[in-house]
């Protein structure tokens, strides 16, 4: 059986259309820049990008300009023309943490049809390495915080320190240092004394064929691969949120009906990548940056900013949970919205929140990398805690048991696959990993894409179908023929005021064959006098006092 989005969902009218008209041969930086192509008007839209500590900001009409102006520079240093070569000839890796300009410099990438691969900011030199070898990178653009590694990395890689340019940060990171490298507000300065460049000339469906992000992902198991996102995955991913918002957002006062959101989750992920970066600037909105989460700082930005929406993942929202006493200090009024994304949120944790903020609406999506990011989400007049929502316009999904039978009914688990004009094009150079994930498109309506996630759908008090994410499939612990899902317990342990964070994995048993083991960082509110053995039997406690004896950690903490 094919699930799809509830009847209250405005539709994509076919793979390629929608209102307003779905156009698949433009790159991304035009858009997401030019209103002929539906985004909110340049004028009335709010400043896309403003750091959340310096307040340093720009507008959406002077953003266009810089992109432009970033291009020529790139253009000119890096020997790059709009209409010649391969995307694969102009390959740039960005290996920072959040800044305004991120995603001006994505877009000065597309605008000379090169390719933007983004980079994890905690990666090692070695991780980073592997990434500027596999993506066959160019240039490398970074920040000073991160500015050793990425040297490490690029002499290892073969990139000279002449094509490693620098995104700047706010003092608070990064002091008083001026290392002899460009950075992109100098590259857009020079960029003001060149000619234009030529307009982009694009073949009919190039937007569905060319890689305008090259993301990486473990996809359903093994090592990180390259993941080959298209122009046409990342512009169906803005429009299909853009639909699915647009009956909430039209029942708002004008002046709400944009919003200024929080950026603190990585724009190297594809949630923040897609999700706040270029679906929030196609609306309007405006992201207030942060490059790294600190309570004290997060809280003052939602406070100065009087942000409305924030983005969180579910750690974030188990800090706040846990912190009631400093996050009263702080005027969070303004916000109206929460969404979590990245992993399932605990029905407990999120009640939890809900109960110390009444009005906020706590709206859970789900996506993965291949599929350019959002699958389903709740909406704000049908949200069901603990449900990852219903599925987004265009998006079709079916559970499939581990026979591989289709599954027809509600409430049965089996693994998730999707289709949507989101699925990205596929793994760069890695066939086998292409043939396990991608299924053949039997309906004319494309590829199928197997995440590797365990899901059933359910209908909501509603009466509308929803999407619950049960566990990751491969991860499933079996303990005496007894099935133990990780996240179950990872949700419960960060419910723990010890824990801040927590993975847990199966370790071979002679007995019961697997057995559940925890790995834990502790809490900072774990007092110097109480040693690792006390916290881990507390821990350890924990899970025996709640969950039945095959979910005990019999591995250890």
């Amino acid at each position: 059986m094919v699930f799809t989005s509830p009847s209250w969902v405005p539709k994509l009218r076919g793979a390629y259309t929608a209102p307003p008209r779905y156009p698949p041969d433009v790159p991304i930086c035009d858009f997401i820049l030019d209103e002929k192509h539906g985004r909110h008007p340049l004028k009335s839209s709010r400043n896309p990008f403003t750091c959340g500590i310096s307040g340093r900001t720009y507008t959406a009409a002077e953003q266009v300009d810089r992109v432009e102006l970033l291009a020529r520079s790139l253009s000119k240093v890096l020997g790059w023309q709009p209409n010649k070569g391969t995307e694969w000839d102009k390959v740039i890796v960005i290996f920072a943490l959040n800044t305004v300009d991120s995603m001006t410099l994505a877009y000065a990438a597309h605008r000379l049809s090169g390719i933007a691969s983004t980079a994890n900011a905690a990666y090692s030199a070695s991780e980073l390495e592997f990434q500027l070898k596999s993506s066959g990178a160019k240039a490398l653009f970074t920040c000073i915080p991160l500015l050793d590694i990425s040297l490490q990395a690029a002499k290892v890689a073969g990139i000279p320190n002449d094509r490693v340019f620098i995104l700047e940060m706010p003092k608070e990171f990064t002091g008083d240092i001026s290392p002899p490298f460009k950075t992109v507000t100098q590259l857009i300065i020079d960029g003001a004394r060149l000619p234009k460049l030529e307009p982009l000339r694009w073949e009919k469906g190039q937007g569905a064929r060319q890689t305008a992000y090259l993301c990486y992902s473990s996809g359903t198991s093994g090592l990180p691969k390259g993941v080959m996102v298209s122009h046409q995955n990342v512009i169906s991913n803005v429009l299909q949120l853009a639909i699915y918002e647009t009956p909430a957002r039209s029942k708002r006062p004008a002046k709400d009906r944009t919003e200024v959101a929080l950026a603190l989750l990585p724009l190297s992920h594809i949630y923040g990548l897609v999700v706040i970066a270029q679906c929030g600037a196609y609306r309007g909105d405006e992201a207030i940056i942060l490059p790294k989460f600190e309570l004290g700082s997060y809280l003052n930005a939602i406070q100065r900013f009087k942000i409305s929406t924030l983005f969180l993942v579910p750690p974030i929202i188990i800090q706040m949970t846990k912190n009631q006493p400093a996050c009263s200090k702080y005027d969070l009024s303004s916000v109206r919205t929460i969404f979590t994304g990245a992993a399932p949120l605990g029905a407990e944790t999120a009640q939890e929140l809900q109960d110390s903020y009444p009005s906020w609406k706590i709206r859970q999506c789900y996506g993965i990398t291949e599929t350019s990011s959002v699958v389903s989400a709740c909406s704000e007049d049908d949200i069901w805690l603990g449900s990852s929502g219903s599925l987004a316009p265009g998006v079709n999904v079916k559970i499939m048991s581990i026979e591989g039978v289709e599954i027809t009914g509600y409430d049965q688990p089996g693994e998730l696959v999707v289709q949507s004009p989101s699925v990205v094009m596929g793994y760069l150079n890695n066939e086998k990993a292409n043939t396990e994930t991608f299924l053949d498109d039997t309906d004319g309506k494309g590829r199928w894409m197997r995440t590797g996630d365990e899901a059933v759908i359910r209908k909501a008090p509603s009466g509308n179908e929803h999407v619950f994410i049960v566990d990751r499939i491969k991860e499933l612990i079996k303990v005496k023929g007894l099935q133990v899902a990780p996240a179950e317990l990872e949700a419960h342990l960060l419910a723990h005021p010890s824990v801040a964070d927590c993975a847990v994995i199966p370790i071979p048993d002679d007995s019961a064959g697997e057995v559940p083991k925890a790995f834990v960082v502790k809490s900072s509110s774990v007092g110097l006098e109480e040693n690792d053995r006390m916290v881990a039997r507390d821990i350890a406690k924990h899970v025996e006092e709640h969950k039945g004896r095959h979910k005990w950690l019999k591995g250890g903490v």
